[in-house]
């Protein structure tokens, strides 16, 4: 009785025959083929009949079937006839092992859930395992099989397709098959049994027939279609039942086609049951590589049982495969060893502990140490382990190099040896100094040791290394860094996060990624003696570099390095903390400083030296050394030691002056020390015919910073005086006087507020008309560094603001006084007060505009004046803070034409 694959292979034939007809009674429309001719083969179609897939067969096969249908569809009588040559017997591919026909196992998913059994481990492991073998079967399918030559032992079937070519005096090829009684019908032969018989037998039988029975003739036998057999698959299989199978399927192929096994199902114990008998399957060694060859062969009418999951041990730890493993069939105990080799072994040669995790006879888990030669039984759990997972006759380079190395730290080791090719050390390191953290081998403690980097890369010098130290290398950075605010706040006690007004005004930011700052902060306050050659050095609070990997990597190197460090100050090109060993020369720290700079006067370099015992009685060493000589080597200095070099005497000033408008060459110029206004005119070529030195603008930055405080107080005594004023109203009953004395209070606020936001100029009064200087030595100012001397050219206005009609800037009138200008601006508002206007001169003064009906009207107004008429303070009138402030205003007013210069300077 035919199987459903044969249905198929029917439905396929037909269909190739219909193909065939309609190509044998049409021509081809000329063209070009797939093959690149225009007369090429033709092809089998990709689907049968229904829609299903066509099975993949070789090129070679494909042409023979599609000839014999051809051949049949011509009208050729009998069995179509054979190829010129046999082709039956062509060799074939490499045989491929039984489970190479289904697709790749695939990895258990993520989110898979756990087994009843997985979950028994995982409560006594520290990660989850998963069940050998089971993901084996996940997502395989039954693919085509194999086509080519079959094995001699191949055990004939029913519906097995025999083909046989023969070849002498009698040319035929016939494609025969088994009939339902095992029977094969030669023609010009009696039938003969076949089924059950291997393909040797058979060939061997067909081959002597045809030699006895056809005399001078050869046969050559094949098979052609093999049969399909259904085969009964039972117990814990995803999709227990019968599964049609090729007849070369094994155990393997019936388990995936049934769904694969379930993993409460046994891998060690599945059952073959049939016509030959019964027989125990071990899947073991086909999945985990293992020594033996289970006979996993399988043939028509026999049946595959899974039964349930024997006992079960968890292997976990370092060994190549952890997992949960099943137990050969019927133990109940097995060596440790045998279940290591099934995980692959541990993954270190030796030095392993093994500790076993099992159930005493009360149900408890016990644990103790098992050796490879134990015995672990059902339900126990193994972790292997390291015996002494620590490093052991190593040592390390690491810091300023150019990849951490690390090495044996065998008999010699020394730093010349680690240091033999200069090139493992990047450029630019420190060479005054190197660290060795050493482990003492009693304590264990860690402790560093310095030694002289520039010396031993020279061959100069050498020290021995022991298993363990590290070897660090500074870079220049990393010694700077040492100078940088974060440290110096580090060694005043500061916690590092916390920053300055100073230094967040200068851009500073937070340190808090540093853990060595803040272990030196703890340090410093613990002990604030410690760090005080530090924290004299005075270096500017600017910036905030960020911390080095070394010191994060090594956070207890910081303080060290303080501990050993000299300072170096005053005119050397890199002022700074320099780490040293003890009798350091003079002449190699400043050679790391980059050495001193060309104002420095050597005549009189200070050292101060701490002295050896820490006591009252004894004080600081301080030594003056004339050093013109340049014998820098000869002085020796130790940790802690203080070296400043002075800066030589000099006429030159530290900074230039700005002179701008209307001068012949307008610039920066420097200038020497008690240098004056009028020499600096002179050195810019004097006054242009359009200058106006009444109303020269001249700024200093001291100057602004007293005005600038100045602003500061009175706006504090403003609010001081809104308070009082506030208090004594209140008590007086002021609200029943009609006064809005909250009006009030909210003004006077805003006021002082303006006043702190104010920018003072920081102007100068100052005499510039270079014919008054020479007449009036003792107008001429003396100039500091950063001065701005601006000249304006002449204005032809004055300014009116204030309380007027319409603020404005009129045409400069000689004679006109400071009433006229106020009337050309349209007169005073209802509210003004003409008793308090003054008048901004062009040089920066302020007098008296002379409104008041007391009052002639003031002086004549100069060209580029500016005439402020204020509000009458009526409200205010008893309060006495609000006159104190026409002062202030004169202060932080300046006449338009200085302003104008001011801004064309800048651009």
């Amino acid at each position: 009785m035919l199987g459903r694959g044969g249905l198929l292979l029917g439905c396929w034939v037909a269909g190739l025959a219909v193909l065939a007809t309609n190509q044998a009674g049409a021509q081809p429309a000329p063209g070009p083929l797939p093959g690149g001719g225009f007369l090429g083969p033709p092809q089998l179609p990709t689907t049968l009949p229904g829609g299903q897939p066509l099975p993949s067969l070789p090129a070679q096969t494909q042409q023979e079937i599609l000839q014999r249908i051809l051949d049949a569809a011509g009208g050729r009588g009998g069995m179509p006839q054979a190829p010129p040559a046999p082709t039956f017997a062509a060799p074939a591919p490499a045989a491929l092992p039984p489970a190479a026909i289904y697709a790749q196992p695939q990895l258990p998913l993520a989110g898979e859930p756990l087994s009843g059994t997985e979950a028994f481990f995982a409560a006594r492991l520290e990660s989850p395992l998963r069940q050998f073998g089971y993901d084996t079967f996940r997502g395989m399918t039954l693919q085509a099989p194999a086509v080519g030559a079959l094995p001699d032992d191949y055990i004939i079937g029913r519906d097995d397709e025999v083909l046989v070519s023969i070849r002498g005096r009698t040319r035929n090829a016939y494609a025969l098959r088994v009939t339902r009684d095992g029977t094969l019908l030669l023609p010009d032969l009696p039938p003969f049994p076949a089924a059950g018989r291997t393909l040797r037998d058979l060939r061997a039988e067909i081959e002597a027939r045809v030699q006895r029975e056809l005399g001078g003739s050869e046969a050559f036998v094949s098979i052609g279609q093999v049969r399909q057999m259904g085969v009964f698959t039972a117990g814990e299989v995803v999709r227990p039942g019968v599964q049609p199978l090729p007849a070369l399927a094994t155990v393997l192929d019936a388990l995936a086609a049934a769904g694969g096994v379930r993993k409460t199902g046994s891998l060690r114990a599945i059952r073959v049951e049939g016509p030959r008998g019964s027989r125990v399957v071990d899947l073991y060694p086909l999945l985990a590589g293992e020594a033996g060859n289970p006979d996993i062969s399988l043939r028509e009418g026999e049946r595959v049982i899974v039964p349930a999951l024997g006992g079960v041990v968890a292997i976990a730890g370092e060994v190549t495969r952890p997992a949960i493993y099943e137990l050969p069939a019927g133990v109940l105990a097995v060596p440790l060893g045998s279940m290591l080799r099934l995980a692959g072994d541990p993954l270190r040669p030796s030095g392993n502990r093994f500790l076993l995790q099992g159930t005493d006879g009360s149900g408890r888990r016990s644990f103790s140490e098992i050796g490879a030669g134990g015995s672990i039984r059902r339900g126990d759990a193994v972790l292997v382990q390291p015996g002494a997972d620590v490093q052991s006759g190593a040592m390390r380079l690491a810091g300023h190099v150019a990849v951490p190395l690390t090495r044996a730290a065998g008999r010699g080791s020394s730093l010349r040896g680690l240091l033999a090719d200069s090139r493992v050390v990047r450029v630019d390191p420190y060479v005054r100094m190197g660290v060795i953290w050493r482990v003492d081998p009693a304590t264990r403690v860690r402790q560093f040791i310095g030694f002289d980097l520039g010396r031993v890369l020279s061959s100069r010098a050498d020290q021995p290394l022991r298993e363990a130290d590290e070897v660090i290398i500074l870079s220049q950075p990393d010694v700077l860094w040492l100078s940088s605010p974060p440290v110096q706040r580090a060694v005043r006690g500061e916690a590092p996060g916390v920053v300055t007004p100073v230094a967040a005004a200068a851009g500073a930011v937070p340190s808090l990624s540093c853990p060595a700052l803040m272990g030196l902060a703890i340090a410093a306050r613990s002990s604030p003696q410690r760090f005080a050659h530090a924290r004299g050095a005075g270096f500017p609070d600017i910036g905030e570099p960020p911390c080095p990997q070394l010191f994060i990597d090594y956070p207890a190197l910081l303080p060290f390095l303080l501990d050993n460090a000299v300072l170096l100050t005053g005119e050397v090109r890199l002022p700074g903390l320099y780490p040293i060993l003890d009798d350091t020369g003079l002449d190699q720290v400043l050679a790391a400083a980059g050495g001193v700079s060309d104002t420095a006067d050597l005549a009189a370099v200070e050292m101060a030296r701490e002295p050896l015992e820490q006591s009252g009685a004894i004080p600081l060493q301080r030594t003056i050394l004339d050093l013109r000589s340049r014998n820098f080597a000869a002085i020796r200095l130790s940790p802690r030691d203080a070296v400043r070099v002075p800066r030589g005497f000099g006429d030159r000033d530290i900074g230039p002056v700005t002179l701008a408008g209307e001068v012949v060459r307008p610039g920066v110029y420097d200038i020497r020390r008690g240098e004056r206004l009028s020499e600096i005119l002179l050195r810019a070529g004097g006054l242009t015919p359009q200058a106006y030195a009444y109303g020269a603008v001249f700024t200093r930055e001291s100057v602004r910073i007293r005005q600038q405080d100045g602003f500061n107080r009175t706006a504090q005594q403003l609010e001081q005086s809104l308070i009082q004023v506030a208090a004594g109203q209140a008590v007086a009953g002021s609200r029943a006087g009609g006064v809005d004395l909250g009006s009030a209070i909210t003004a006077g606020r805003e006021l002082a507020s303006a006043l702190r936001d104010a920018r003072a100029a920081g102007r100068m009064v100052v005499e510039a008309n270079p014919v008054v200087l020479a007449a009036r030595p003792d107008l001429d100012v003396l100039l500091e560094p950063g001065d701005l001397i601006a000249i304006p050219k002449r204005p032809n206005e004055v300014t009116v603001v204030g309380a007027v009609l319409n603020a404005s800037s009129l045409q400069f009138t000689t004679g006109w006084r400071a009433s006229e200008y106020v009337r050309g601006a349209g007169g005073q508002q209802r509210f003004a007060d003409p008793s308090r206007a003054f008048v901004v001169l062009p040089n920066g003064q302020s007098v008296p505009a002379g409104l008041g009906s007391w009052q002639q009207g003031g002086p004549p107004v100069p060209p580029g004046s500016l005439v402020v008429v204020p509000q009458d303070p009526s409200p205010y009138e008893t309060w006495g803070f609000i006159r104190d402030l026409t002062q202030v205003l004169g202060q932080i007013s300046i006449s338009a034409a200085s302003l104008a210069v001011v801004a064309q300077a800048v651009r």
